[in-house]
């Protein structure tokens, strides 16, 4: 008599910050290699733009509208994302945002924004997923950067945030390993994505060298479809050219 097969887990991506640069493409290449994907933006008409591309791939696009700089939404809007969509094998947590100049120049409200985005929504996020990724285990994507050990001038206020996340990666996989919980972070080096085209930063400089969003939305996939014995606990990728 044949032992009956096991399910494959099911392949739900969750990614924050999916509408630009590394989520944007992080999303579509889970999309083209067979990914269900809930994707979290402030821009429902970007996402919406996005869903359309993704047609083709035959993948169900899910879209969850959330200002992750206001802190009461988030609960309630990932919770609500949960129990209508379903809870994601994969959390890719990436929306971030970065302001330079000198660190304690920087007004009071830059730096709760900064704080808020980078490090206390993943904290609000991982709260209300990972309660239910326990039930069947699941693996959690923290997008961090070579600045979280390494201090750079006027980039004070991200290197601290960066270097925390780390940290809070660090223990959340510790405290839940024991419920089959893997996480880790993928440490980038300078990517060229539209961050650099903000108001907020000073950009004068050559982007050609950095890596791209699909470089990096490659190795993103390549951590998330390895087995479920196996962790990548950390992946540093940086630009053969070096990163300033």
């Amino acid at each position: 008599m044949k032992s009956p097969k096991k399910l494959n887990k099911l392949k739900l991506a969750f990614i924050t910050g999916a509408t630009k640069g590394i989520g944007r493409s992080t999303a579509i290449t889970f999309a083209n290699a067979g990914w269900d994907l809930i994707l979290l933006s402030r821009n429902m008409d970007l996402m919406e733009k996005l869903k359309s591309e993704l047609l083709t791939t035959k993948s169900k696009i899910y879209l969850v509208k959330c200002d992750l700089s206001n802190p009461p939404e988030i609960e309630q809007c990932v919770k609500k994302a949960i129990e209508k969509y379903g809870c994601p094998s994969v959390l890719i947590n990436n929306a971030g945002c970065a302001f330079n100049g000198p660190l304690i120049e920087m007004g009071l409200s830059q730096w709760e924004q900064i704080i808020q985005i980078n490090l206390t929504s993943v904290f609000q996020i991982c709260s209300s997923i990972i309660p239910q990724m326990r039930k069947s285990g699941g693996l959690v994507i923290n997008v961090s950067s070579h600045a979280s050990y390494n201090a750079f001038p006027q980039w004070g206020a991200y290197c601290i945030s960066k270097s925390a996340l780390a940290m809070f990666t660090k223990c959340l996989r510790e405290e839940e390993r024991s419920n089959s919980i893997r996480a880790c972070t993928i440490t980038l080096g300078s990517v060229n994505t539209p961050l650099w085209d903000s108001e907020s930063i000073n950009s004068d400089f050559d982007r050609t060298s950095m890596l791209s969003s699909s470089e990096v939305s490659e190795t993103i996939l390549y951590m998330a479809q390895k087995p479920e014995s196996q962790l990548i606990e950390d992946l540093t990728l940086m630009p053969s050219g070096g990163a300033f």
